[in-house]
């Protein structure tokens, strides 16, 4: 079994960290308010303060794992801080993985943020990813179907730590 980082450990990620758990998976998940650590504890996973807009913060979160899920397609904020999330500061993440024991990536590619900037966001996966020679997945399920998101995003997160080039849809 894996052990699995989710990064924007929100509602959709700890529905996905109790699949994760019931299925025999370490999980870490991350926040930026140390007031939702308890929600992760209770999903079954360890719970990290770090933010996505300040990568440094998230740098222990990726000791010993196997596999690092970016759930922000939902992320709210100023559009300029959006842009950033899916863009420099994804850019800076993915950079940042490629020295640890991060071997496969879960990329959420569909969601509330503007479409274009998932988009290029995909785009900055696929291309680091395939640089790097480290499997990934966009996961392209649309969140508000959260059990059909939840079954997706798993598949995805497995066909990534396979290795299967399907994952790269």
């Amino acid at each position: 079994m894996a052990r699995c980082l989710i990064i924007g450990c929100g509602c959709r990620g700890r529905a996905l960290a109790r699949e994760l758990v019931a299925r025999g998976h370490a999980v870490r998940g991350t926040t930026r308010r140390l007031d939702r650590m308890a929600e992760i504890e209770e999903a079954g996973a360890e719970a990290i303060v770090g933010d996505p807009d300040v990568i440094g913060t998230l740098a222990r979160s990726f000791e010993h794992v196997s596999v690092a899920c970016v759930l922000l397609g939902s992320a709210v904020g100023p559009p300029e801080q959006l842009a950033a999330l899916h863009g420099t500061r994804l850019e800076m993440l993915l950079t940042r993985m490629v020295d640890t024991t991060v071997r496969a990536v879960v990329y959420e590619a569909a969601g509330s943020v503007e479409p274009r900037l998932l988009e290029r966001g995909a785009a900055l996966v696929r291309e680091r990813c395939e640089d790097s020679r480290i499997p990934y997945a966009l996961l392209r399920v649309d969140p508000a179907d959260h059990h059909g998101w939840t079954a997706a995003a798993a598949a995805a997160l497995h066909r990534a730590l396979d290795g299967d080039p399907g994952g790269r849809r």
